[in-house]
């Protein structure tokens, strides 16, 4: 059950990437942040302690005990907070769960992955060359991609979504939570069973 009180040692590190910022709060590449500031709602609680360059607290999620993760380094440097707070938990790459933004997946759909290459996402890269390996187990939120192919990519990820996309992502990002649960219980495979779209 979701948010029972703490069962454990932590056991799960739940990363959810972004740009620390006003400026950034409601753009595509902060999908992370949103799924953290949803899980939040959900758990009445907040993740306000600074520790491991990122903002982190604990939840109980899918029957672990969680430490959710969001890195203060902005994204091209996130993997210093996951390689800090995995070691200090001596979590294995495989129970560290990092929830992001895909502009290769079209608005509001989820891919589910237990490994693989970064896909040119700096936050992912970054992440793979600290700890080593990409056997990490990840959850996609699609943002879709420019329209026009003379629009930049990093402008297109810092940019905000418009009201009706917001609705979408909104519902996108609770999935999101959805799927983290099921996978921390139950598994890769059966989340991607339940939720790959």
């Amino acid at each position: 059950m979701l948010f029972q009180k703490k069962a454990g040692p932590v056991s799960w590190l739940l990363v959810c990437l972004g740009n620390p910022g006003k400026q950034y709060e409601k753009t595509r590449h902060n999908i992370g942040f949103m799924a953290a500031d949803a899980l939040e709602k959900r758990a009445g609680t907040k993740f306000n302690k600074l520790r491991y360059r990122a903002l982190t607290g604990e939840v109980e999620l899918g029957g672990q005990r969680v430490l959710v993760v969001k890195p203060q380094t902005y994204m091209n440097l996130s993997g210093e907070a996951v390689k800090l707070a995995g070691a200090f938990y001596k979590i294995p790459p495989d129970h560290i769960l990092v929830i992001y933004d895909d502009v290769s997946l079209p608005l509001g759909k989820l891919r589910i992955r237990a490994s693989g290459s970064a896909g040119g996402h700096n936050g992912i890269k970054n992440i793979i060359a600290h700890l080593g390996t990409d056997a990490f187990p990840r959850i996609k939120v699609g943002v879709g991609a420019p329209a026009h192919p003379e629009y930049e990519m990093v402008d297109w990820v810092i940019g905000n979504f418009t009201p009706a996309e917001k609705k979408v992502v909104d519902q996108a990002v609770e999935k999101a939570l959805d799927a983290a649960e099921c996978l921390i219980a139950h598994g890769v495979g059966e989340a991607q069973n339940r939720y790959n779209g």
